[in-house]
């Protein structure tokens, strides 16, 4: 009770590779949340008894206003733990909208409450009205490229697209030489991939 869940939490965090999400841990999250409110009822009812005894709260240095800082101490560390679980994942969850663009593959999805899917989806949203106001497209070659086209294999049909150039057929085990910036998003989502040689 006094920061054990919380603890393993974190420790869930520390060991998993970095910039991985590991599926959301709703079990022990709960735990720590009921932790939390145990604490507080603990402490509510700690400084009901200093008080109906008459004490001043501020200046009493009894085993009630012990147990009440132990109490309160322990309910800050664990909503201070239960923020950093959030933030950690948060941060993971904003960086894959830099490294997969705005469809997350099914298999992160599965990693995500439903809180966490809006989140992204409004965050995506947010930077995509920030880029159409620049007219920029921010999300493109976080590494400056020697060439501004490259040599891309289709892995999946594809069809019909509008690129900025042409319209172009892309078929399964097709390789075409397109500008960095049309074949970015569908290397992304793993429709294409960079044909090196």
């Amino acid at each position: 009770m006094y920061g054990r869940n919380a603890g393993k939490l974190l420790r869930e965090v520390a060991c998993s590779e970095s910039g991985h999400l590991t599926s959301f841990n709703n079990i022990l999250f709960d735990k720590v949340i009921q932790d939390c409110s145990e604490h507080h009822l603990q402490l509510q009812s700690l400084m009901r008894k200093i008080q109906d005894q008459g004490l001043d709260i501020q200046t009493t240095r009894n085993s009630d206003h012990f147990g009440a800082v132990i109490h309160h101490l322990s309910l800050i560390r664990n909503k201070r733990c239960l923020m950093a679980y959030m933030n950690h994942r948060l941060e993971i969850i904003r960086s894959l909208r830099w490294k997969v663009g705005r469809e997350l593959p099914e298999e992160i999805q599965q990693k995500l409450t439903q809180s966490e899917r809006d989140y992204f989806k409004n965050h995506s949203l947010a930077l995509e009205s920030y880029m159409s106001e620049l007219d920029l497209e921010l999300t493109v070659d976080m590494v400056p490229p020697k060439d501004p086209y490259i040599q891309v294999r289709v892995l999946e049909d594809i069809g019909d697209v509008l690129l900025s150039s042409a319209q172009t057929t892309l078929l399964r085990h097709s390789v075409h030489s397109l500008r960095r910036s049309d074949a970015e998003p569908y290397i992304s989502q793993g429709l294409m991939e960079e044909f090196l040689g």
